[in-house]
This record gives C-alpha cells, sequence and structure tokens, in this order.
C-alpha cells in the first residue's frame, strides 16, 4: 500500500524560505516520477513542480522557475521542495503525488498516489 506523508510547511514571511519533504513508503520509490502540486482556497489543484524516478530531469511551473527546487534522494524515499523567495500567493495546501508515467504530466488526474498535504501561508 503506497503511503506518502507531507511535511514541513508552516507560517513564514514574505521573502522566505521552507523546504517541504514528502517521505513514501509500500513501493520501490525509485521507479516513480514525484511531483508537487498546490491548492489555495477557492482555486483548483495545481501543479507547482516535478522530477523523474532517477532525478535527472525536472519541471517547473513558470510561476516558480528560480524560487522553488525538487529534489530526491531515492536512498531515504523522499522527495524534496525547496522554497525560496516566498510570496503570499504561494499560500496553500502543498501535495506530493507518486506516478509510474515519465514525463511525469501536469495534471492531477496523471498521478495515482497522494499525501495528506501540508499548509503553507506566507505572511505580507
Amino acid at each position: 500500500q503506497v503511503q506518502l506523508v507531507d511535511t514541513g510547511g508552516g507560517l513564514v514571511q514574505a521573502g522566505g524560505s521552507l523546504r517541504l519533504s514528502c517521505t513514501a513508503s509500500g513501493y520501490t520509490f525509485g521507479r516513480y516520477s514525484m511531483a508537487w502540486f498546490r491548492q489555495a482556497p477557492g482555486k483548483e489543484r495545481e501543479f507547482v513542480a516535478a522530477i523523474s524516478a532517477s532525478g535527472g530531469s525536472t519541471f517547473y511551473t513558470d510561476s516558480v522557475k528560480g524560487r522553488f527546487t525538487i529534489s530526491r534522494d531515492n536512498a531515504k524515499n523522499t522527495v524534496y521542495l525547496q522554497m525560496n523567495s516566498l510570496t503570499p500567493e504561494d499560500t496553500a495546501v502543498f501535495y506530493c503525488a507518486a506516478t509510474r508515467r515519465f514525463p511525469p504530466g501536469r495534471s492531477a488526474y496523471d498521478f495515482d498516489s497522494w499525501g495528506q498535504g501540508t499548509q503553507v501561508t506566507v505572511s505580507s
């Protein structure tokens, strides 16, 4: 049974940084592409970033390029999202997700398993 546990959210001031982590269990982590999505109140869940199974390819939505970095440690079954230069517009619940697809896609429908989400709040 696939389990993804998201951690690392919190309250931060604009311009600050946070690092999210997602630890996986119940499957062969190194065979899955991983991604981060986010959902702000009243909005649809949107793609943020993805990384291939090996970590050799990464993908970002335009609004986070140059500020966010996705990475993974397959020995620790963990994917990370380093978020710098945060703005109030980044406030959302962030979810990690897993898929066997490559390229991993940018739609929530492309992903099979989800974490429970972690709240990120950026104050102005």
